[in-house]
């Protein structure tokens, strides 16, 4: 027996093909790659992280540790807790102009977390999801993993990135179950415009399918642009799915905090699925969430404040690198600079180049190719102003090279 035993280990893992055709999340190398560098000690100017660097806001620390000290650490329902659906639906209200009751809201463990069982509750093997490009790196490996398929509709750059409805409509067939909305956008940080999401919504409406509008990073927006959500246009919303989070807009990444606003019978069915995975999101970070609806919102308003001086910090001294052309982001705290003037046959593609920056001046940025846009670079802003100027320094010395 134990000979036996021993072959079947000699043998490969045979595993799911559900595992088998996904991929790990290509931010989380870059992230990787990065810890390696600075575990060694080698200073990286680090463009990587889809975080804000800002600390959790002191009033929903202490309701995390008042929520210890109370002993709240038992089971709680699935769906979350009844005073923080109804504070979520209630703050989404205030803030973005919706109407959803509690029994319309389920919460989960973190926006991505929302997202991922939406879609699972949702798609059937063959079903279609559009998904505007440059796109956010888990859509669609969620598609793929859920048995359905991605279907790509490029944004360009010279419409901002602009997810259009005529090219949704377009690229829609009888297939299609779910369009995917991400404004403000990762990476781009494009924003739609409202009468753009009404035709989205409009389109949806009239072919039966769901428009799912990510809008994790609605409060970080610049300009003319104001916070925004799908849910405030006028008109039926049974094909509508909001995902929220607490992650970018209070800075509680790692609490691990999202939310779904949807039709009952939606939010019932992802209740059903997180049953039996997650079960309830954390007791004592739910009693942080309540927190972060009820409190202030000042400390959003300086983040944003500071996001929109380094997003003008950086776009100019992209503007100084020659070769590299940068549209400015209207959401989000992100940049994407279009560097594909810089290819040669030692930098075939951004993969190459970002292993490059990676290597020779410890730069960490995200290449194009995990968001379906060859030839641009994400670099993030939510670091100080130092490590910006730093890193931009690095990267005109390195594109000066390379010209």
């Amino acid at each position: 027996m134990e000979l036996a035993t021993e072959k079947k280990m000699d043998k490969p893992v045979q595993l799911a093909d559900r595992v088998n055709r996904i991929s790990i999340s290509p931010t989380m190398v870059v992230l990787q790659e990065a810890e390696k560098l600075k575990a060694q000690g080698i200073d990286v100017a680090d463009f990587g992280p889809g975080e804000p660097d800002f600390p959790t806001p002191e009033h929903i620390k202490r309701a995390v540790v008042q929520a210890l000290e109370e002993n709240r650490t038992k089971y709680t329902p699935v769906a979350g807790i009844a005073p923080l659906r109804q504070a979520i639906c209630d703050w989404h209200t205030a803030q973005l102009g919706s109407s959803y009751q509690p029994s319309e809201c389920v919460v989960n463990v973190g926006g991505k977390h929302a997202i991922f069982n939406a879609i699972c509750s949702l798609i059937n093997p063959g079903d279609e999801v559009i998904i505007g490009a440059p796109y956010w790196v888990s859509y669609p490996d969620m598609v793929k993993y859920a048995g359905g398929t991605p279907v790509f509709v490029e944004t360009l750059e010279n419409d901002s990135f602009i997810l259009r409805a005529s090219q949704v409509e377009a690229a829609a067939t009888p297939k299609t179950k779910i369009v995917i909305a991400n404004s403000p956008n990762n990476p781009t940080g494009s924003v739609i415009p409202p009468i753009e999401f009404a035709r989205l919504q409009d389109f949806c409406n009239r072919h039966n399918i769901w428009l799912l509008s990510d809008e994790c990073y609605s409060h970080f927006v610049y300009k003319d642009a104001k916070p925004f959500s799908a849910a405030s246009i006028p008109g039926p919303k049974d094909r509508l799915i909001v995902a929220g989070s607490f992650s970018k807009t209070f800075a509680m990444t790692g609490l691990r905090l999202g939310y779904i606003l949807a039709p009952k019978p939606l939010v019932d069915a992802i209740a059903k699925l997180q049953s039996q995975s997650t079960s309830n999101p954390t007791s004592i970070i739910q009693y942080a969430g309540l927190a972060a609806m009820r409190g202030s919102m000042d400390s959003v308003v300086a983040m944003q404040e500071e996001y929109a001086r380094r997003r003008e910090h950086i776009l100019a001294g992209l503007r100084t690198i020659p070769g590299v052309t940068c549209t400015p982001p209207m959401g989000a705290f992100y940049v994407f600079p279009n560097v594909a003037a810089h290819f040669n046959p030692q930098m075939p593609d951004t993969t190459a180049v970002a292993k490059q920056l990676l290597e020779r001046e410890h730069i960490a940025v995200t290449p194009g190719e995990a968001f379906g846009a060859p030839g641009y670079l994400r670099l993030s802003y939510a670091t100080s102003m130092d490590r910006i100027d730093e890193g931009l320094r690095r990267l005109a010395r390195f594109f000066g090279k390379a010209a």
